[in-house]
Formats: C-alpha cells, structure tokens, sequence
C-alpha cells in the first residue's frame, strides 16, 4: 500500500475525532458565560422590563450602528456564540472538502435533525431540514397530492407572496380553484374566526387550506388551532407558515391541528441564512408526492435541497441553544413590549394609521403603520425611504394587504427602548405632529 493510501486510510478512520470538534464547542457554547442567569422568581412580563438583563443579551450580538435597525423580520442576526460555531464550522467544512461532506457530514446532520425534532416536540421521522420555510412551503403546496380537478383551494391576503404564488399554481397543476379571503382592518379574535368560518361556509369544496401564523405584512398572530379544529371539521386540510412564529411565539407543532408546515430557523432562532425545516405529521407523508420523482425516502424525499450549506447546518444546535438559555415565553414579552413602546407612543397621532391587532393574543413584535389615504406602494416605499434618509431609521415596505401597502416595523431581542424612541420621533414628524 503506498504511503498516500494509507495516510488517506489512517485519516478516515480518525474523522470521527475531527469532525467533533464543533461538536465540542457547540455544546460548550450552550453555557453562554458572558449572559447572566434571568434573575429567578421573575415572570417573562416582569422580565421584559429589565433593561440591564438585555442589555447584556444585546452585548452578544455584533451588530453595526449605521442605522437603527427596525427590519429583524428579514432574519435574526447571530448571536456570538453561534457565529463562531458557524465558522468553526465552516473552516472544517472547508478543510475536509468533499471526503467531510460524504463520510463525516451525514452522521453529524442526523444528529442535528435529531436535536429539532426534541426542541420542536416531533419525531425525527417528521421534520426534515431545508433552506428555509419557503422552500418547504413551496415543496408541501405544490406536492399536495389530493386535490382533484374541481376542488379548491384558499389563502388570505396576509399570507406570504410565494405561498400565494404556490396557491394560484394550483390552478394549472392540479385544476383546482384558487380562492382568496381578506381579513379585515382592523381585525379581532372573533372577526377571524368569522372570517375563515364563512369561507368554509361559502366553499363547499374546500380541500386545502393555507395559513400563516405570524404574518409579515401586519404581524396578526392567527389562532391556527381554532381555525385548523374548524377546518378539519369539514375535511380540509391546512399547511401552516410558520415561519414567523417559530421563536418568538411558544408552539408546539403537533398542537396546532394542522399536519404539515413550513418553518424558519434563521429567523427567530438565530441560526445562520439558509436553515429552515418542514413537518409532515407521522402517517401524512404519502399526501405530498416525492419531489420531481425521487425515489421515496420519507420526508427526506419531499423537498430537494441540494448540496447544502454544511456550516449552517452544523451551527443550529449552538442556535438553539443560545434561545434556550433566553426562552421563548421571555423573548415574546420583551418584543411585545417594544412593539408597544412605539404604538403607544404614536396612537393618538393624527395622521397616522397603525395596523396589526390590539389584543396581546394575536399581536407579535411585528407591526405596521401607514400614513393616512396613503395606500399605495409607492407611497410607502417612500414613508420607508424618509424614516432612513431623515431619521436614520431603518424599516421596510410592504404591499399585497387588500387595504394597502403599508411599513412594517420589526424590533430584534436586542433592540433598546432607545432606538424606538427615535422611530417615534420619527413618525412625529412624518405625521405632521412635531
């Protein structure tokens, strides 16, 4: 045997001590030194308030101060110790080249997949990893097998673009009739579940139904179990994006009543761009055909990512674990809370049109505003364009709500009451208000 064989073979024999070396400093990272203990005995909502705790929180994150950054619902910036298990990731990737992504890669990325399924409560057998929610959701619509010509189909128009593209396909794919619902604005508990309760009523046959959790155009926070329990009643199925809600809202997948959904992990949870997952409950899976004919491997066969970003991969659990040690139900209080510091500070302004919900149960730190009578998207790309150029206050445009476009506003963890103080000044101004 020459000797460049057998230095090949005595490196692939000691691959399982290399490759776990992230495994090592994710699981250190789970400790988080620099982040203090949530102080005991204290509730999420009093937690919410403790300026210092998140101050501290903020300080694992290293983020520019070019502008004050209003638009987190794009993706959740990394926190430190997930960033350098993503690089320490990526330099071993990068080290072990096509040998780590054929032989060390597939055992590592079960193990992955096997530390979702636990923090989403689901079987391994049920969650596969994509790049994202909506290659999932995309994956989940268009391979919904049991439409027939003539059936239908329904989305709102608080749903994701490309979900409702997904929906409208469905016409040339499987001949079914799309069927589009607004939600009214402004919009309580009970006027959602009237709202999807008289489409069922209206749509007779109704075989699917899409619906977002959290939404990024006003930030409503559906009660998809209501909705799911009301649909299911009929014999309609329901694909859920959670994309939203994954992070900041405490949910259990298997409690919403819906048996597939798409979800985002760069988004709430912090792990690095590009790491997303679908859920097919156990039992469901031969209701969504093996994309473009693969040969059916289970769920795994259901979505076609490709060659992945390995690194990526790899840093979910040190992201997961950074979330943990903060916990959903905190996170969600002290995002309601500074999505209540702006609102509150700029209701009673004259000139100014806030959208979401009110109420605590349906309100996610996402929310929007729209300068009264302006409706267009124009219009709006410009408020957006003003709070930066003036104000220095960075958020974004939205457009497809039957009402209008609007700006949307999205607060991170990290972000100080300061910051949306400035916002407020802000939209004082815009406002006419000063």
């Amino acid at each position: 045997m020459d000797g460049g064989r057998r230095r090949l073979l005595r490196g692939a024999a000691l691959m399982p001590l290399a490759v776990g070396a992230v495994t090592v400093a994710t699981a250190a990272t789970a400790d988080v030194p620099d982040l203090p203990e949530a102080p005991a005995g204290r509730s999420p909502a009093q937690l919410a308030g403790d300026e210092a705790y998140w101050a501290a929180v903020a300080a694992q994150y290293d983020l520019g101060d070019e502008v004050v950054m209003l638009d987190n619902g794009y993706w959740g910036a990394m926190a430190r110790p997930v960033l350098q298990a993503y690089t320490q990731a990526t330099a071993e990737v990068n080290r072990g080249n096509a040998w780590f992504g054929r032989v060390a890669f597939p055992q590592r990325m079960r193990e992955v997949q096997r530390q979702l399924a636990g923090f989403l409560g689901v079987g391994e057998d049920e969650v596969v990893l994509t790049r994202g929610a909506t290659e999932a959701l995309q994956a989940l619509i268009g391979g919904y097998n049991r439409l027939r010509p003539g059936d239908q189909v329904l989305y709102a128009d608080i749903d994701y673009d490309s979900t409702i593209t997904a929906m409208r396909w469905l016409r040339a794919r499987r001949g079914v009739e799309p069927v589009a619902i607004a939600l009214p604005e402004p919009c309580g508990h009970a006027q959602v579940l009237e709202t999807y309760a008289q489409a069922l009523q209206r749509n007779p046959r109704l075989k699917l139904m899409l619906l977002t959790q959290v939404n990024h155009r006003n930030g409503m926070l559906l009660p998809v179990a209501e909705i799911a329990a009301m649909a299911r009643a009929r014999g309609v199925d329901v694909i859920v994006d959670a994309a939203h809600a994954i992070g900041q809202v405490e949910t259990r997948i298997d409690a919403l009543g819906a048996d597939f959904a798409g979800i985002n992990l760069h988004k709430w949870i912090g792990a690095p761009v590009g790491v997303g997952a679908m859920y097919v409950r156990r039992g469901r899976v031969a209701d969504i055909d093996p994309y473009m004919g693969d040969p059916d491997r289970g769920i795994a066969s259901r979505v076609h990512t490709g060659t992945a970003n390995f690194a990526a991969f790899l840093a979910l659990p040190a992201a997961l674990a950074f979330h943990q040690r903060i916990g959903t139900a905190a996170k969600r209080a002290r995002l309601l809370r500074l999505r209540d510091h702006w609102r509150d500070a700029v209701r009673a302004l004259p000139g100014l049109q806030l959208l979401g919900p009110d109420e605590p149960r349906l309100s996610s730190a996402i929310a929007s505003f729209r300068l009264s009578g302006q409706v267009t998207l124009e219009q709006n790309i410009g408020v957006a364009r003003r709070l930066l150029e003036e104000h220095g206050v960075f958020t974004v445009h939205r457009d497809g709500l039957a009402h209008g476009a609007c700006v949307r506003v999205t607060p991170g963890i990290f972000t100080a009451p300061a910051q949306m103080d400035q916002l407020v000044a802000g939209l004082r101004r815009l406002a006419g208000a000063a």
